[in-house]
């Protein structure tokens, strides 16, 4: 499955393996009815990608590789209806997802850029995309970059924050447009609760949402000392 998603082919095997059974993995679920599509693009940085399977219609957010193995597992689970981006970055091939399933594509107005979508963000105010769906601005990393909040549990955050070694991260050294507005974005998620953080790089972590919250509030401390 590492290979499988491995955006530039970099992992290998010493003997020759039938891959069917890895490819077929793929969304693999995380909990409930979130998964991780696998499949990582070289044009997203090797980006993760999310897909949430609902009622109202099925979700993914940023963009895996158009694979033709995923997209006929997409098509099993009901399709795409629409695809959020969380900003410019992890864009991949979100143009072949929206030709072939005819998904409505969603990104902030400040990342939009070149990139033709359905539908822009405005504004920092959070903005319900659809039931259970809160997209919350975070600017920071890029200028429009955005979360996307699920069920008050699943915290889809792009790259503005991770999990790592027990900790909330955020990431100094790939601040694109600013550390400042980023701290503050960072202070405004402090007003929502989460379980998971879902990353668009770096790892994702599951603990209660009193966990999560003190968490943040020591990444938020962390960032204002190295501002």
């Amino acid at each position: 499955m590492a290979l499988i998603t491995c955006p530039t082919g970099s992992i290998g095997t010493r003997e020759k393996h039938d891959l069917r059974a890895a490819m077929a993995a793929y969304p693999e679920l995380i909990d409930d009815n979130v998964y991780f599509c696998g499949f990582a693009a070289r044009t997203s940085y090797g980006g993760s990608s999310y897909f949430i399977l609902r009622p109202e219609g099925n979700l993914l957010i940023d963009s895996p590789r158009f694979a033709i193995q995923l997209v006929h597992r997409l098509e099993e689970l009901g399709g795409v209806s629409a695809m959020f981006l969380t900003h410019r970055d992890d864009v991949a091939d979100h143009e072949k997802f929206r030709e072939h399933f005819g998904c409505e594509r969603v990104i902030h107005r400040a990342d939009a850029g070149h990139i033709s979508v359905e539908r822009t963000i405005e504004g920092q105010k959070p903005t319900e995309l659809d039931t259970d769906l809160l997209v919350i601005p975070t600017p920071g990393h890029t200028r429009g970059h955005a979360a996307l909040l699920y069920r008050n549990k699943y915290l889809f955050t792009g790259d503005h924050l991770a999990y790592e070694d027990d900790r909330l991260e955020a990431f100094r050294d790939v601040c694109w447009y600013s550390w400042r507005e980023q701290t503050q974005s960072m202070k405004r998620l402090l007003d929502y609760r989460f379980e998971w953080v879902l990353p668009g790089h770096g790892r994702r972590g599951h603990k209660s949402s009193n966990v999560m919250y003190q968490k943040l509030i020591e990444c938020v401390q962390w960032m204002e000392r190295v501002a």
